[in-house]
């Protein structure tokens, strides 16, 4: 029975723990509840507070503000009244200046009307007196200023012929002077050497027995040396030497090469001499070359085509009346020069135009056409200035003399063939001889080339096998000899051999 009350009060008691501590629970809260609205209140007092003095002190910074612009409005329009009232004065000085300017204009005008009918009245004054002196003369002005005139010319005719003679002798022999010195300096300031080129190439040999195997076996390897070349090769009983002879420089230095290699090699037989004939060729291009820049650095003609220094190196080979073409070209480019310089003309292309005044000739048996015609083709394919151009094509009054530089080319030019002992001109006419020959039977069909050797009087002609029979290549020896005598003017006799060989190649691998 105790144990139940106990445990009664003991449930009893528990709720009643219970229940003060909810109470007290409450109590805690509503105090904590209290506190925080107190702190929210001051908050928003202290907030109203702020607000209020940024309120203020906004108000006060716009006041400042409105008041700082107030002045700068009234300052500003201050100004601009003060503008308005320099235009307004301007303005009406302006209208006053305009005043007086169509004034003035006015009376300008009026004094301009003034003058003029002055003027009219002293011209009609003037040709009533003239009328009058004319009536009593009885002549017009223009018969009397035409017998004045007459009666001075016929009075002082004389005198003035004499003085205009005079003034025309002492002008020409000034010219005449000023001309001689031009040209004496030129020419003294140069003082190249003139050296004819001839028409035969001697060859030193080691020993006499080398002139047997230069002919061969039955002559077999002086005729394929003559065959391959085109030169005539002479062997005489002159020790330790043979002569090559033709009137093309560049065969004969071909050949000259070409047999001076065989002799080193020792070797001398159809074969190899076809193939030191090539190597000789491509020795002989090469020198072409270093000829054709040497040209162009001395002459002082830089930035050419290395295609158009090549054909200007072939002048070196070509003769012209004896005289070498590239040498005659250098000096007559340096003449140019020294002229342009004294008559201030443009150096540059006067040198230009008188190097390159017969580069025609480095191909004019290759390309129909005067070597000036053909001279002006290469110039213009290489691109060459037309001012050169029209400088070199006069040199033989082919064309007109357009620009002065012209003129001084055929002057350096004449300057240089025409000193003591440049020129002969009967090597040239047989060289020309030799090449019209030449060209005839080139002309023909079937011809691979042909030599003029033995001083013109052989006419050596290689044909193409395939393109030519036997009884055709003794037709056309016939036909090329009829030509000859024909169309060409040759002393004594010419011989015209036509050469058909069969060459069968074969290659064992």
């Amino acid at each position: 029975m105790s144990l139940k009350i106990i445990l009664a009060l003991l449930a009893v008691a528990g709720l009643v723990g219970v229940g003060l501590g909810y109470y007290l629970r409450l109590i805690i809260s509503l105090g904590k509840k209290g506190s925080m609205e107190l702190e929210i209140r001051q908050m928003m007092l202290d907030a109203e507070e702020k607000s209020k003095k940024i309120v203020e002190e906004a108000e006060k910074t716009g006041r400042q503000k409105a008041e700082q612009m107030s002045g700068e409005y009234k300052e500003r329009e201050r100004d601009l009244k003060s503008t308005e009232e320099r235009l307004v004065r301007k303005e009406e000085m302006l209208d006053k200046r305009q005043l007086n300017l169509d004034t003035e204009q006015e009376s300008l005008n009026r004094k301009n009307e003034e003058v003029q009918g002055a003027r009219e009245e002293a011209q009609k004054m003037i040709q009533s007196q003239q009328e009058k002196l004319e009536k009593i003369a009885g002549l017009s002005a223009e018969d009397a200023k035409a017998n004045l005139l007459d009666s001075v010319e016929k009075q002082y005719e004389a005198d003035l012929e004499g003085r205009m003679r005079k003034l025309e002798i002492a002008s020409d022999e000034k010219l005449e002077q000023r001309a001689n010195e031009i040209l004496t300096t030129a020419v003294h300031r140069l003082g190249n050497s003139v050296v004819s080129d001839v028409l035969a190439t001697t060859v030193s040999l080691p020993n006499d027995e080398i002139k047997g195997k230069i002919i061969g076996k039955e002559g077999r390897n002086i005729r394929s040396f003559e065959r391959a070349t085109g030169v005539d090769v002479i062997i005489d009983d002159t020790p330790g030497t043979l002569t090559l002879s033709s009137y093309d420089p560049i065969r004969r230095q071909i050949a000259r090469i070409a047999l001076e290699n065989l002799i080193l090699d020792g070797r001398i037989q159809p074969a190899k001499i076809e193939e030191a004939v090539q190597k000789a060729e491509q020795e002989i291009n090469n020198i072409i070359k270093k000829k054709g820049a040497e040209a162009a650095y001395e002459a002082k003609v830089p930035n050419l085509d290395p295609k158009l220094v090549m054909i200007l190196g072939r002048l070196y080979f070509r003769t012209s009346y004896g005289q070498n073409v590239l040498d005659h070209s250098v000096e007559v480019s340096h003449l140019a020069a020294m002229l342009a310089e004294e008559l201030g003309a443009d150096v540059a292309v006067a040198r230009a135009g008188a190097l390159f005044h017969d580069i025609g000739k480095a191909v004019d048996h290759e390309v129909p056409g005067t070597h000036v015609e053909i001279g002006r083709r290469i110039l213009q394919k290489f691109g060459i200035s037309e001012s050169v151009v029209k400088a070199m094509q006069a040199h033989h009054e082919e064309y007109p003399y357009e620009t002065p530089e012209s003129m001084i080319v055929q002057v350096a030019d004449a300057i240089s063939g025409g000193r003591p002992g440049a020129r002969r001109d009967s090597v040239e006419n047989y060289i020309k001889r030799l090449e019209e020959l030449e060209g005839l039977a080139n002309s023909e069909p079937g011809v691979e080339k042909s030599f003029a050797i033995a001083a013109g009087r052989e006419l050596r002609v290689i044909v193409k096998p395939e393109a030519c029979t036997d009884l055709e290549a003794r037709h056309l020896a016939r036909t090329i000899a009829d030509k000859i005598e024909k169309e060409l003017q040759y002393p004594g006799e010419i011989k015209v051999s036509v050469i058909r060989e069969m060459r069968v190649i074969e290659y064992a691998k």
